[in-house]
This record gives C-alpha cells, sequence and structure tokens, in this order.
C-alpha cells in the first residue's frame, strides 16, 4: 500500500518544523509507532546500534504475554495450546449449518456501502460492521457475542478492546483478461503475496470465511511457530533495524518487514502453510508471525468477516479503549473514513469511496 509522504506546512521553516515534531517523535518511542522512515529515532542507526529496536521489541513482547496471562481463563486448554504451537488457531464450524446460512444470506444477498484499494491485481473491498448491519443480520450480532468467539479474539489480541470488523472482499486477477497472467510483472506486483509480519510486537487478524476457499484462489498462508519471539528472531529483526530505512523496501522501512526464502531458512522455520478451507471455517492469528497472502492461479471472489486488533503494546492493562464503548465501536470507520476525507495526507489506508456493492459482487 502507499502511505503519502507528510508534507511541510506552507511557510514554516524547516528547522522550526523539525523542533514542532522533537515531542512527538519521542513520545512515539512508548506506543506501536514502526515506521522506521517516518521517526529519525525509530529510524536511528547510532539508537539501534545501542539497541533501541531490540529493547522496544522485548518490551513489547514482555507485556503482551503478561496480559495473555490476564485473559488466559476466557480460552479453553485446546485453543490456548494450539495457539502457543502455532501463532494461530482454525476453528471449523463455527454457527450450525442453518444458522451460518441465514447470516451468509443476509450479508451477501444486499449492497453495502464500501470502500477499495488495489494492490497489483488484487483487489480489496471492506464494508464496516455496524449498527445497520447488525441490526440487519442478528445471527452476526450473535456471533460477535459468542463466549468462545470473543475469548479467542481476545486472547490472541492480548486485549478486551473491541476489534475493528468488516465484511472484506478479495478479487484476485481484478483487471486482468479472464484467466490470463498479465505482461508486466512489476505491475502485477502485490505486496501481501510476500511473507511478513505487521509489525514489530503481536496484533490479532481474524477471518471467518463466508465463502468457500480453494488453494487456486490464493488463501491466507502462515508460518507455523514464528509469533514467537525467538533469539534468532530477535537478531535478525536487530539485522534489519540497523538497515532501515534506506537499505530496506518501502514497506518494511515502514516497519512491516518482509521475510524472503532465504530468511525463513536462517531462521530455522518452515514454509508458510495455506489455508485452504470450507465456508464457516474462522482462522484467528497473530500477525507478528510471518503471513501473506496466497498467489492466486486464477480469478477468485472471496468473502470474509474479517476483524482485526492493534493497541499499544506497552499497556499493562487489558481494556480501558475508547473505542469500545458500545456507541463509537459501531462507528468507528465511518468516523475514520470521515476523517480521511477530509484529511487525505493522514490517511494510513488508500481505500476509496466505490458504489454500493454485494459483497461477492465482482
Amino acid at each position: 500500500m502507499t502511505v503519502p509522504p507528510v508534507q511541510k506546512p506552507a511557510n514554516m521553516p524547516p528547522r522550526l518544523l523539525t523542533h514542532i515534531r522533537w515531542p512527538l517523535w519521542v513520545a512515539q518511542l512508548a506506543t506501536g509507532a514502526k515506521s522506521f522512515a517516518d521517526n529519525p529515532l525509530i529510524g536511528s542507526r547510532r539508537l539501534n546500534t545501542l539497541g533501541l529496536h531490540r529493547l522496544r521489541v522485548r518490551a513489547a513482547h514482555a507485556m503482551t504475554r503478561w496480559r495473555r496471562r490476564l485473559l488466559s481463563g476466557g480460552v479453553s486448554h485446546e485453543d490456548r495450546e494450539a495457539f502457543g504451537r502455532q501463532g494461530f488457531v482454525e476453528w471449523r464450524d463455527v454457527l450450525p449449518p442453518e444458522d451460518f446460512r441465514r447470516m451468509q444470506d443476509a450479508i451477501l444477498g444486499r449492497v453495502w456501502p464500501a470502500r477499495a484499494m488495489v494492490q497489483g491485481h488484487t483487489l480489496t473491498r471492506r464494508i464496516p460492521v455496524d449498527a445497520d448491519m447488525l441490526r440487519a443480520v442478528p445471527e452476526l450480532a450473535a456471533l460477535l457475542r459468542h463466549p468462545r468467539w470473543r475469548g479467542l479474539l481476545r486472547y490472541v489480541a492480548a486485549s478486551r478492546n473491541a476489534p475493528h470488523y468488516y465484511i472484506q472482499t478479495i478479487l484476485t486477477h481484478y483487471d486482468l483478461p479472464q484467466g490470463g497472467a498479465g505482461e508486466d510483472e512489476g505491475e502485477d506486483y502485490d505486496p501481501q503475496n510476500d511473507p511478513h509480519a505487521d509489525t514489530f510486537h503481536s496484533s490479532m487478524k481474524a477471518w471467518l470465511f463466508l465463502t468457500d476457499v480453494a488453494l487456486e484462489d490464493g488463501p491466507f498462508s502462515y508460518v507455523p511457530g514464528t509469533h514467537r519471539l525467538t533469539p534468532e528472531r530477535l537478531e535478525w529483526e536487530h539485522a534489519r533495524a540497523l538497515r532501515a530505512p534506506g537499505d530496506l523496501d518501502p514497506l518494511s522501512a515502514r516497519g512491516s518487514f518482509r521475510a524472503g526464502a532465504e530468511d525463513l531458512e536462517a531462521l530455522g522455520v518452515g514454509d508458510p502453510t495455506p489455508f485452504p478451507v470450507p465456508a464457516n471455517t474462522l482462522v484467528v492469528a497473530d500477525t507478528y508471525g510471518f503471513h501473506a497472502r496466497g498467489t492466486a492461479s486464477r480469478p477468485s471472489v472471496r468473502v470474509e468477516l474479517w476483524a482485526y486488533s492493534r493497541d499499544n503494546p506497552f499497556l499493562p492493562w487489558t481494556g480501558l479503549h475508547p473505542g469500545s464503548i458500545p456507541w463509537l465501536a459501531n462507528r468507528r470507520t465511518h468516523i475514520l473514513w470521515w476523517l480521511q476525507d477530509r484529511f487525505p495526507r493522514l490517511a494510513g489506508l488508500p481505500l476509496t469511496p466505490i458504489t454500493d456493492k454485494r459483497p461477492d459482487q465482482r
């Protein structure tokens, strides 16, 4: 994704602007700020040689372990064991078949306000799960209150704060001829196909698939066990930080480290495991672990209930986030989109308004 550069306010001397920004740069060290390119302290080779990045990574993971211990009572022993071993939990047949079909029909059978972005030849379309959708689809509202659902997402996120929820559609081979593969490899490049960690600390993403996903569709994939902060991973992170930002690809320089095949081999981990799964399957993952979107060998449309949660990793408590207030939680996306429309330079995701769509519409 392309993040617009910070632009200087008109008529402000560069030196004065730098002085104004210093308190913000310092304060960001105690938050989830991750960009080596946008914060000269986070991206300082001198400070990272002295161990700044290594310190932030270790402190964030120690606090995550603490918060997960506090939340462990809401998760079954089997789910904790699976997550600890793999970094993800796969839960099939989440809803009884009749309930799932009613929810599926209600979500896929009507148009909703949506926004979208294109990366390579993949289009990602998102529809917010808001108060209107929850009223229209009572099975969805009940699912989000299900004890296992809530406990599992909270445990992986290490937070009680309400996740962001969307109905997400992934369209592959978006502007290619039917079955084609494109001639310009650069234009086809989708950065989500590369194994990567979202940031330097644990965070949660979850996918409840509303449609079947075949291997040919380029399913979500994950490198099992890479959610753990091993000595080898910490050294790898340290080495990458010393190269940032100038000697890394743009997304790694902004704090989402990409890992090639040689990196995975050096770390002693396996290849990404794909998830070709039937509809009504949930996958919840810690996206500090290396994950990717598989490369689709055919045009496809994948629809999922998508959730993510990424909070300040250094906080010792598990809640107290204003976004969890019910009235606000169901309106956060609309507020963010309103701000994005008026302050595009602050937008983190280049989601563009489009006409209302059914989720399964190509």
